[in-house]
């Protein structure tokens, strides 16, 4: 009998695809052995000073690094309406829900005593890079010196040293680990390297995305794959999937067909399938993380510092919203998602995760209001946190009132082959597609919904899985 279809979970910044893999399984692939760096004898003399070693052999990377999204949390936005052409978006400035806050308003730093006396280090960007005194996207040569360039090469980083602390100056700073040790071990960079900050992203550990990279929940991690098998990085930029959530790019996209051609199958319906149904609506059928939060209400927990009521599911257990989308993006205050529709030949049927926020608007305006979290996470006090922002943002006059917003998240990850969708998931009259807000009519949803339509294809299958 067909296998019960089981999921699990899955985190990175966008593995497409998995349609041409065997369905045989076998044991675990081990970790990639790292190749020997040519410049291993050179730090083995001299040690690591930062990417002043690492400019020896390779001169002019830091400056170019300066450029990128990693390092810049933002660039020009093209498929994202109401946006100025002519400015950069991303987590440095933007304000949605999921988050709230952004880099300018929520740098890292050191949050006020709460009531037990206690402070500690937090903010959006203690994911950059850096070492916070040269920050989201600074320039110039004490910049090109504040690069973390192990963080993401070494595959014997020691991520205790990532944590903040006060210098002799007082200043907040990130710490960094610049051991020869760490700097002996350098690579390309290994699923660890990025899941420390892309699966902890959102405000916890499998949060925002709800997935990790590992052989049990996705079939590319299954082959032995790593994240940049998928995200072929060029000249440090890093090709990303199109997402009505992620909008800061390095200009470079990847999709499912770069790997496994627009003809994957050896089935000539499901070939058919593909002009108008993406890979990830067959083969990413689950998803997870949070699906709401209030910003309004801040929920006390063990250690005595306040966060965003949070609900949450494990990355099994979410079913996916389908709809059509031609990868631009709907962004409303209210609303951010993808555009697209049944007439339009460029849209492709895809999954989402529907994801809703309450936070606070500007009554006047009608336009997200941000929030620093220094405020709301030493007291619970929202509306502290939503004027320090207007003051560090020049916002003089608002009226706040409590909110949702709705934001779609592309499903990219955790990909199947054997557990993907079949005939029967999407022709039945229990269809996990919604016939009718995909825009066909009754006329065709009952065609399209009949057992005549795929029933000597699916006994036969059944035949043989008996």
């Amino acid at each position: 009998m067909r296998r019960t279809v089981s999921f699990l979970v899955c985190l990175l910044i966008a593995f497409h695809g998995g349609l041409g893999f065997s369905k045989e399984k076998g044991p675990a692939p081990s970790p990639r052995a790292p190749a020997v760096h040519a410049g291993r004898a050179y730090i083995e003399k001299n040690g690591y000073k930062g990417p002043e070693t690492c400019e020896e052999c390779h001169p002019g990377t830091a400056k170019e690094f300066l450029g990128v999204v990693h390092w810049k949390h933002a660039s020009k936005v093209t498929n994202v309406e109401g946006l100025d052409p002519n400015k950069e978006y991303g987590m440095l400035n933007r304000i949605y829900t999921m988050c709230n806050g952004n880099d300018i308003v929520n740098d890292l730093k050191e949050i006020p005593k709460n009531a037990a006396g206690k402070s500690k280090f937090s903010g959006c960007s203690t994911c950059h890079p850096g070492n916070n005194i040269s920050g989201v996207g600074s320039v110039g040569p004490e910049a090109e010196k504040a690069i973390d360039c192990l963080v993401c090469h070494s595959t014997e980083y020691d991520f205790r040293a990532r944590k903040a602390f006060r210098d002799e100056q007082g200043r907040v700073v990130m710490g960094q680990d610049r051991s020869k040790k760490a700097a002996l071990a350098i690579g390309k960079p290994t699923v660890k390297n990025c899941m420390v900050c892309h699966e902890s992203a959102g405000g916890g550990v499998l949060i925002k995305r709800g997935f990790s990279f590992t052989a049990e929940t996705d079939v590319h991690a299954e082959k032995g794959m790593t994240c940049v098998d998928c995200h072929k990085t060029k000249n440090h930029r890093i090709p990303t999937g199109f997402d009505p959530n992620n909008w800061a790019n390095d200009g470079l996209r990847l999709a499912c067909a770069d790997c496994h051609t627009e003809q994957p199958h050896q089935d000539a319906d499901y070939n058919r399938h593909t002009a108008r149904i993406a890979c990830q609506t067959c083969h990413i059928p689950r998803t997870g993380g949070a699906l709401a939060k209030d910003f309004t209400k801040w929920t006390k927990g063990s250690d005595g510092f306040f966060e965003p009521t949070t609900l949450r599911k494990e990355a099994n257990e979410t079913l996916p919203v389908y709809a059509w989308f031609n990868k631009n993006v709907i962004n409303k205050p209210e609303f951010i998602g993808p555009k697209g529709r049944r007439s339009d030949k460029t849209s492709k049927i895809y999954p989402f995760k529907i994801f809703q926020g309450k936070a606070y608007f500007d009554k006047k305006t009608g336009a997200l209001l941000s929030m620093d979290f220094a405020p709301p996470m030493a007291t619970g006090d929202t509306l502290a946190g939503v004027a320090s922002a207007a003051k560090k943002l020049g916002i003089k006059k608002y009226e706040p009132v409590p909110g949702w917003q709705t934001v779609y998240f592309a499903s990219s990850h955790l990909v199947t082959k054997e557990n993907a969708l079949t005939c029967i998931n999407c022709h039945s009259v229990n269809s996990v597609l919604n016939f009718r807000e995909l825009g066909y009519s009754e006329k065709e949803m009952k065609k399209l919904t009949s057992a005549q339509l795929y029933f000597e294809k699916a006994a036969k299958q059944q035949e043989e899985e008996w």
